[in-house]
């Protein structure tokens, strides 16, 4: 009687491809030592690497790529030296281990102590007084989504996410609200997020925001027509601190080119994408992984909607306290 015995297939592994020294940062967006700790930080140092199993370094380098690429799978993965279908769990794991990590590198200051620390930190490099930080929006596009796609269509005819953020004198995000669809305008996206009830608490502290946003005794925004030369000094400071959050906004597509164009993944998936990569720029501030180089570009500003909510008084008083502070720029500057 004759016996059959299977033979197991030998597996093939591809080559994994070393990259060199001076295109490192352009293919990974980071330097070498900051990759190998970012998946130290983020996906342990523990590397299985049996079974031609990918080590975290690679997995990194993988999530990194595709970041950079911007997003396209193929491509990865013919750089990288795996299959495709590796590039696609393995984006989703490191990202899911990434965004995991939020609340460590995402913090907006709320006690009086972080408060009166970022106050400082502000006074540090600029002059506006009682400031903590800015606050603004930016377009990611999208896919069309499959449900309510008319809701995401922006006031340039681009299906888009409207993410805001605020940032802090040291060029960090703060706080990031990646839940709003690109025909929302700023100010309503302000007026509904947790910063705006924050902020509303805070007598001593303010935000800066463009002419798109409703005037606050915590939220300062420029005069439309200044007349006055304490209104003039006032927009001249205003007008050269406010930049800081366009900066963030530039050092952050710069550095993920995924956020440039128009992002190849489902829209459930793109909000995680945009929060991951916001928290990795922090990371690059932390471990001063100098961002690359700027173009020059600016985002258009957004004229003010109201939408009919009562503000009058809080507008009244924002008003009040605009005046008040374009009085102490003005002294400043005669001084």
């Amino acid at each position: 009687m004759e016996t059959f015995v299977r033979f197991r297939h030998q597996k093939v592994y591809r080559e994994r491809r070393m990259t060199e020294e001076r295109s490192y940062k352009t293919l990974y967006r980071f330097h070498a030592e900051n990759v190998q700790w970012l998946a130290n930080y983020f996906l342990g140092e523990y590397n299985e690497t049996r079974g031609g199993a990918v080590n975290n370094e690679t997995k990194m380098r993988i999530f990194l790529r595709y970041l950079a690429d911007p997003g396209f799978q193929i491509r990865v993965a013919e750089d990288i030296g795996v299959d495709q279908s590796t590039i696609s769990k393995t984006f989703s794991y490191v990202l899911n281990r990434i965004v995991e990590k939020r609340n460590e590198w995402v913090k907006f200051p709320t006690t009086a102590m972080a408060l009166d620390s970022a106050k400082m930190e502000w006074k540090e490099r600029y002059s506006f007084p009682a400031a903590i930080g800015a606050v603004d929006c930016t377009h990611i596009l999208i896919r069309r989504p499959h449900m309510h796609g008319d809701e995401y269509v922006n006031r340039k005819g681009h299906h888009s996410l409207n993410v805001q953020a605020t940032c802090n004198s040291k060029e960090e995000f703060t706080s990031i609200d990646v839940s709003w669809p690109g025909s929302v305008h700023d100010a309503r996206i302000w007026r509904n997020s947790n910063m705006c009830r924050v902020m509303t608490n805070q007598a001593n502290a303010l935000l800066i925001g463009d002419s798109g946003y409703p005037i606050a005794p915590w939220l300062m925004t420029p005069y439309q027509n200044p007349t006055t030369p304490e209104q003039t000094a006032f927009n001249r400071v205003f007008k050269t601190e406010r930049v800081v959050i366009e900066r963030c906004f530039g050092q952050l597509k710069r550095r993920f080119p995924i956020l440039q164009s128009r992002i190849r993944l489902s829209t459930e998936k793109v909000p995680s994408v945009i929060l991951c990569c916001c928290i990795l720029h922090n990371i690059a501030k932390y471990l001063q992984d100098e961002d690359f180089p700027e173009p020059g570009d600016q985002e258009d500003e957004d004229e003010l909607i109201h939408d009919g909510v009562n503000e009058q008084n809080i507008r009244q008083r924002g008003q009040q306290r605009r005046n008040e502070i374009a009085q102490i720029i003005h002294g400043m500057r005669r001084v």
